[in-house]
């Protein structure tokens, strides 16, 4: 016998539904909680429908959408194959939701999207089902309706008037969707069954699902009968020696330690340590029996044991060897550190093809603010190992790194041993925060505790004086921060493999605040549901007139600042759109704190624009020079130090050795005093100063201007050579910061030209000199740079150089 339910096809204009998790089945009744407006706004246009009789039900196609998370679904984000669904009952609650009772009528296919501005409206067909009445599908009706009840004998979910109406079922069609309905599929097995239009073949489909249901379920009733048994046999043992203890304590047995005991043997039995430590906690546990539980003595020999028991010997995670997922972790949360990035990814793919490999030890060297500890936790994140921070700041004794010898009181492990229990591991990423911070006193070097920690041949039988084993350090990947290296002493720099991370320039601040920065602090003062845009020229406007930093530090700030400001507005005033643009930024942070760009407002007798770095990041360094009557004295301030002392002290030499040449007379230096000063009350160090402090006193004594764009660096000789330096780009980006077009620099740095980005190359006029006399045909403002002293000075434009075209950067 052939049936066939619909001999001609109908078709339905309705609102649709979209569904979260759930797949509704013809001749299936739900309760459903709706609360998008969409959703709202569907069901009340099936319930005002025209044309509905008093007794005909409103009806609504109802679909599943393919990912639940989506809030607004766009018609190709919902299956086309659905449920035409009664409604029978409509309830609003109180909260503005509503609550449905919807009974499935049969199946449809979507074939159009009518448009519609406040819910979907669909054109729905009927799905023709078609089957032949034969011994087989008897035979598959029997098959699936015994598994069913085995099913629902083992699950215990089906109620029993439910079983009793799959048993009275006939129709394949209505009991694969009744069957479908109780079993605890996926969402996607249960589309499928909703789309296989032959009955016969959804039945097929259940009996196969079923069966796998009933090993699964079968597997899980054998473990909970094996977990019974063993908790029955746990909780005997359990309750024959709490009555063994109560018999003990009537006896007068009131020794509690030995339970104490035994529960460090059993521990000692499971956990795996070098033979060393095992040897140590049996030694120290023999001692412990042999004493009184409440001696001062056996509290240290507990405490003692605890900890070589609590750290992870040979506990370690593992290592995520996908390199591509761990550069789109490093990615995500940082913005540029090439080279940092590349570091950690190289060790990465060494460790992959390597079965054993030394943790690499590495120094994250820059000015605060650019990301130096973050972009530790992110190393961790991307490796898939624990995290652990160890601020150095301000440490001054030995002990905190190495521990307290167990004979004083209160002894404990140093930092290193407690991070490693912290972190339940004996391979994480440990940072060593503010390394330069140390200092030493009468307690001992911590700094010198660190060249066993930090040398990877020999961190790996790294000995603390608490524990006096030695543990295995070789697993952990160090990273050091610090803001500068003069400070850190030279052993353990060679230690460390330094990387320098520079100061970010201005367009890259503009990516990380976009990126990173103003979502953050969104999000952080609530206002993640309120559209507030802070424009591009309001964040350049923070920039340049509210930070002068190398990090982003202060930016974060001040956006927080603003952020603030527009939750108190919109407390007050009611959510809206909102842009934060160039003006409305200055309304909210105030007076502005900075100049855009530091450099001199006109060239100047004397006053030269060095460069510098310092523990916050490049920076700009006015230099001074006067001539006064006197007796020949150089004098020197500014706090500087003694190398840039005797630095001034070389330029002021070159300058009177080339006297003659350049048409000074010998008695200006006899009959005069010259002043050279460093304004800003910073102390400075270094003797990249030289043809800074040079150019000054030539310009003070030549009575010729210095070109205001026109930064310089390097250290000079007696003979006007000029020596390479440190630290270029970081100049090179101050320079740029305070809108200086040529920078001056020693030719022996060409090399360091590449790690300075291309667009502040091509803003910047490089300009690599080997000799103090190219600097000054340069720098100072003369009409004729091969008659440098010859004439009248002027302030005409700067002049091209006199070195070999082939000198300039680019």
């Amino acid at each position: 016998m052939f049936f066939n339910r619909d001999e001609k096809e109908k078709r339905v204009t309705l609102p649709l539904l979209p569904l979260r998790d759930i797949v509704l089945f013809p001749h299936m009744v739900v309760p459903l909680f709706v609360g998008r407006e969409k959703s709202i706004a569907a069901l009340n246009a099936a319930r005002a429908r025209k044309g509905a009789g008093p007794d005909e039900k409103p009806q609504i196609v109802l679909s599943a959408q393919k990912r639940a998370k989506t809030n607004d679904p766009a018609p190709d984000e919902v299956f086309h194959v659905a449920t035409l669904g009664n409604i029978l009952q409509l309830l609003p609650l109180p909260d503005g939701t509503m609550k449905v009772l919807v009974e499935g009528v049969r199946r449809v296919k979507i074939t159009n999207f009518t448009p519609n501005d406040t819910h979907f409206v669909v054109e729905a067909a009927d799905i023709e089902e078609q089957w032949e009445k034969n011994i087989e599908l008897e035979a598959l009706l029997r098959a699936v309706g015994s598994t069913f009840r085995a099913w629902a004998e083992l699950s215990r979910r089906v109620p029993p008037e439910v079983q009793q109406q799959v048993a009275a079922i006939e129709d394949p069609s209505r009991l694969s969707d009744i069957i479908a309905a109780q079993l605890s599929l996926k969402l996607n097995d249960k589309q499928l069954l909703l789309e296989l239009e032959s009955p016969v073949k959804r039945l097929e489909k259940i009996y196969e699902l079923m069966q796998g249901e009933i090993e699964i379920l079968k597997v899980e009733k054998k473990l909970k009968s094996r977990v019974k048994k063993q908790m029955e046999k746990n909780q005997k043992e359990y309750y024959l020696n709490e009555q063994m203890q109560a018999i003990q304590r009537e006896l007068g047995d009131k020794d509690d330690s030995k339970g104490e005991i035994q529960e460090i043997e059993e521990k000692l039995k499971t956990k795996r340590m070098s033979k060393e430590a095992t040897l140590k906690v049996k030694k120290e546990l023999k001692k412990l029996r042999l004493m009184g539980p409440m001696s001062a003595e056996a509290t240290v020999v507990r405490n003692y044991i605890d900890w070589v028991l609590s750290l992870p010997w040979y506990d370690e995670t593992k290592d995520r060897h996908d390199i591509v997922e761990a550069e789109n972790v490093l990615d995500e949360d940082h913005y540029g550190l090439k080279k940092a990035k590349e570091r950690i990814l190289e060790y990465l793919a060494v460790q992959t093809l390597v079965a054993k490999m030394k943790g690499p030890i590495l120094c994250f060297v820059g000015p605060p603010g650019v990301g130096k500890t973050s972009l530790g936790r992110s190393i961790a994140r991307a490796l898939g190992r624990k995290f652990v921070r160890l601020s150095l700041g301000g440490v001054r004794d030995e002990a905190e790194i190495r521990g307290h010898r167990r004979t004083y009181i209160g002894a404990l492990p140093g930092k290193i041993i407690q991070s490693l229990k912290k972190a339940e591991s004996n391979n994480p990423v440990m940072l060593l925060d503010e390394i330069d911070k140390m200092s030493t006193d009468f307690r001992g070097d911590p700094s010198a505790a660190l060249l066993e920690v930090l040398d990877p041949e020999q961190n790996n039988t790294f000995n603390d004086h608490y524990l006096d084993l030695d543990y295995d350090l070789s697993k952990v990947m160090f990273i050091c921060t610090a803001n500068s290296m003069h400070s850190i002493p030279g052993p353990l720099q060679d230690r460390m493999e330094v990387i320098r991370i520079a100061g970010y320039t201005e367009d890259e601040k503009m990516s990380i605040a976009k990126k990173y920065l103003v979502p953050k602090q969104r999000e952080a003062n609530g206002l993640a549901d309120v559209n507030v845009k802070l424009t591009g020229t309001a964040v350049r406007t923070i920039i340049n007139r509210y930070t002068y930093e190398s990090g982003v530090r202060s930016l974060e700030r001040e956006c927080a600042s603003i952020f603030r400001k527009v939750a108190r507005d919109v407390l007050k005033n009611g959510k809206r759109d909102i842009v934060v643009d160039r003006k409305m930024t200055m309304k909210l942070l105030g007076v502005p704190k900075y100049e855009p760009g530091r450099k001199e407002k006109e060239d100047q007798i004397g006053l030269v624009t060095g460069l510098c770095v310092t523990q916050a990041g490049g920076d700009t360094l006015a230099t001074e020079a006067t001539l006064m009557p006197g007796k020949g004295k150089m004098i020197v301030t500014g706090m500087l130090s003694d190398m840039m002392k005797e630095s001034a002290q070389a330029a002021l030499s070159y300058v009177r050795s080339r006297s003659k040449r350049f048409g000074i007379d010998e008695k200006v230096f006899e009959n005069n005093d010259i002043h050279v000063h460093c304004p800003t009350g910073i102390p400075k160090d270094g003797n990249s100063a030289g043809v800074t402090i040079a150019t000054a006193i030539m310009s003070t004594i030549t009575r010729i201007p210095v070109h205001r764009e026109v930064a310089m660096t390097g250290e000079v000789t007696l003979r006007g050579r000029v020596l390479p330096i440190g630290g270029l780009k970081e100049k090179v980006l101050a320079a740029h910061r305070a809108g200086i077009k040529t920078v001056l620099f020693p030719w022996g740095n060409r090399k360091d030209v590449k790690e300075i980005p291309r667009k502040i190359r091509e803003a910047v006029r490089l300009m690599p000199v080997k000799h103090v006399d190219e600097i000054l045909k340069v720098a100072l403002v003369a009409e004729k740079p091969e008659l440098l002293f010859g004439g009248a000075t002027t302030s005409a434009p700067l002049p091209a150089p006199t070195v070999e075209p082939s000198q300039t950067v680019s």
